[in-house]
């Protein structure tokens, strides 16, 4: 005699190919043996349960997609530097440093005098006021020597690039982009959103 699972005496426990053939021997399955199988069945039924949530969870017709960035971030175009005496500062970058310098470009809708100082990988930008409102004039006023006045990046869609601004709550200091130095639609940034550096955005 064997002692079953419940402390009973069986004779044994009929395999499947037992009944099927109406034979009359049997065979004996230990107990543990029908724990081990019943562990094992119930192993299966969990995991094509969490086959089947995985593969609902990832249909594409529930995937919700999100979309790419429409406008991208490029090179540095140029650093601009406001000057008291544009005429010297050209002189110490063409004459001095050796550096191949553009002539005198006015600006009066931005109300500057530009010169581009090109340096290989990126340019220099020297600005001088022009006119009484020069937004320079204020700059020099407070910055006798002249200084930084503010980086220019390039981006791919200038358009997109403010909507995706305002949306972040990023001040931007004019509605429309207005046409800069290179002849290309540019606006810039408030330097209080910008860690105290007013950039440019130029459409590449």
């Amino acid at each position: 005699m064997k002692r079953t699972c419940d402390g009973d005496k069986e004779e044994g426990v009929l395999t499947h190919s037992t009944v099927m053939t109406g034979l009359p021997g049997y065979s004996r399955i230990s107990c543990e043996e029908e724990r081990r199988r019943g562990r094992a069945r119930l192993f299966r039924r969990v995991c094509a349960t969490a086959q089947a949530r995985r593969n609902i969870a990832i249909s594409p017709c529930l995937v919700q997609k999100v979309p790419s960035s429409v406008w991208n971030l490029g090179r540095l175009n140029h650093v601009a530097i406001a000057v008291p005496d544009l005429e010297k500062a050209c002189f110490l970058y063409e004459k001095v440093l050796g550096a191949q310098v553009s002539k005198t470009v006015p600006l009066p809708e931005h109300g500057v005098y530009t010169v581009f100082v090109e340096l290989g990988n990126t340019k220099l930008e020297l600005l001088h006021p022009l006119g009484q409102n020069s937004p320079i004039s204020g700059f020099l006023q407070k910055n006798k020597a002249g200084g930084l006045h503010h980086i220019c990046i390039e981006v791919d869609d200038i358009k997109a690039a403010m909507t995706s601004l305002k949306e972040k709550k990023i001040k931007i200091l004019s509605e429309e982009p207005r046409i800069g130095a290179h002849g290309k639609p540019v606006v810039f940034l408030h330097p209080k959103d910008c860690d105290g550096v007013l950039v440019e955005l130029e459409e590449a």
